[in-house]
């Protein structure tokens, strides 16, 4: 009778041992994710965007967004990027000889896959003079703030949804 209960004891710590293992034993090893590079990806995404800007154009600048992405601004909803871009930006930039931005902050916060971002920066604005009566352009200087929210979708970090809003750049504020 010992030796069954013996053997029963062992079977029981072995069942144990084993049950307990293929819990663990079979997680699959959690992936390590490098901040610092996701925070340079998505910074990158973003300098891409002002980039475009900066040159007077949205070329390339689809990709950086998701199909759905939406895009506020100044205090109204302007739909879509590819909306924004075909009704707001892209007539825009036509009416502009320069669009520069300074002082230029950004900052990143990663969560796996969001990344939350904010943006601080002044920009100027050279606008066309509207006819040719007028001998110089119009200058517009603002102080800006955007927040932006992107998603990493197949390794690539996309813009799913963009605020930005600004002010007098003299403002005190």
């Amino acid at each position: 009778m010992t030796l069954n209960l013996k053997s029963i004891a062992i079977t029981f710590v072995l069942l144990a041992g084993l049950s307990s293992c293929s819990s663990e034993c079979n997680k699959p090893e959690e992936e390590t994710v490098d901040i610092a590079a996701e925070k340079e990806a998505v910074t990158s995404v973003m300098k891409s965007y002002k980039d475009a800007i900066q040159g007077l154009t949205t070329e390339g600048t689809l990709e950086l967004f998701t199909k759905e992405a939406t895009v506020f601004e100044s205090g109204g909803s302007e739909g879509t990027y590819e909306e924004y871009v075909s009704h707001h930006l892209g007539p825009e930039l036509d009416y502009f000889n320069s669009f520069e931005f300074s002082d230029y902050k950004v900052s990143v916060e990663v969560d796996m896959p969001y990344a939350f971002v904010t943006e601080s920066y002044i920009y100027t604005i050279e606008i066309k003079p509207e006819s040719d009566s007028e001998d110089e352009p119009r200058v517009i200087k603002q102080k800006g703030v955007a927040t932006s929210t992107l998603k990493k979708i197949d390794d690539q970090w996309k813009i799913t949804k963009t605020h930005s809003s600004a002010r007098s750049a003299n403002s005190s504020h």
